[in-house]
């Protein structure tokens, strides 16, 4: 095994392809304007880096007959990919996508996911013990399940740290907060698609975003790579700060999932023995890549090569 990807709040997505979508209307769908797929932060990562030829295990709670659905999808899509989910009681949460190509717009909207007892997550944290020692890097991505705290990031990184791994996290600014209080990543891509907020602080300007950075750095977090803007990044490193804007009109449409995309092809350059900023230059050029489709779709490495010509880095400090 190379990856150990951990997606405590797994979903079942449903992707709605409806142009001129809006609200108190009927919407009819044909086959093939809808797509069901295996979701979660953590479980796109994996799908991602099976598509590159990265082995990987997966990890986090499951239960009810959509977790059924979604373990049986999630091994359709490689043989790459091993699961080793807690079965819960509760039911997985659903997700759904509503992609309007022609007003370019992208309408989420995310479940909060089944209550997990606390037995439960003892038993995921002896068995997380015995998968992570054996695995090359760990990803934990995505929001947590009712019942977990927000601090499990930390603790689960605690292990890893202890076995000598190296863990990257893409988080909401709640798990953020209470998770570093415990230990820091090695790689944090803040997940701020609902709330321009990190660490507590409201980010407005681009200095925002950077003094955020360089505070994540100052922590111990080797890299921080931050959504500005929807289009840019902000990688700050004790290096130096880099911002990566394209070059070309993006689709907003099809940016369903290119922040896993992102984090996979990170995983993916750090087996490659890559550096820090080589690592986030083909990040963002997979993610910018991937919205050449508008489903959930992998970019193949041509579409990533190709991207490196549509974007710019430029060193700000």
């Amino acid at each position: 095994m190379s990856v150990l990807t951990v997606c405590l709040n797994p979903a079942l997505d449903r992707e709605f392809y409806i142009n001129d979508f809006s609200i108190d209307k009927l919407h009819r769908l044909t086959p093939e304007m809808s797509e069901m797929t295996p979701g979660g932060k953590a479980v796109n990562v994996a799908v991602d880096l099976s598509y590159y030829g990265i082995n990987s295990v997966v990890m986090g709670f499951i239960g009810g007959y959509v977790g059924n659905v979604v373990l049986s999808e999630l091994r359709k899509k490689s043989e790459l990919i091993t699961t080793n989910f807690v079965h819960i009681e509760a039911e997985t949460r659903e997700n759904i996508a509503i992609i309007d190509e022609k007003n370019h717009a992208l309408t989420e909207i995310n479940s909060s996911g089944p209550w997990v007892p606390l037995e439960d997550l003892q038993h995921f944290i002896k068995r997380y013990e015995l998968i992570a020692a054996n695995a090359e890097v760990i990803v934990i991505s995505g929001s947590v399940p009712l019942g977990i705290p927000n601090s499990v990031y930390g603790e689960l990184t605690k292990i890893a740290q202890k076995l000598g791994k190296k863990v990257f996290w893409e988080a909401r600014d709640p798990i953020i907060m209470e998770s570093t209080k415990i230990s820091v990543p090695y790689i944090l891509k803040p997940d701020m698609r609902n709330k321009k907020v990190l660490l507590g602080k409201e980010l407005v300007s681009q200095k925002d975003y950077i003094e955020a950075g360089k505070e994540l750095v100052s922590m111990g977090v080797k890299m921080a790579v931050i959504s500005y803007e929807i289009e840019y990044d902000i990688i700050v490193t004790s290096d130096g700060v880099w911002i990566i804007s394209p070059t070309v009109e993006v689709e907003h449409s099809h940016l369903l999932g290119t922040g896993d995309t992102y984090m996979a092809a990170m995983v993916y350059k750090f087996l490659k023995g890559e550096s820090l900023l080589e690592m986030a230059k083909f990040g963002y050029a997979a993610a910018l890549a991937k919205t050449k489709y508008k489903a959930k779709e992998t970019p193949p490495f041509k579409d990533i090569e190709e991207a490196f010509e549509h974007f710019k880095i430029e060193r700000v400090e």
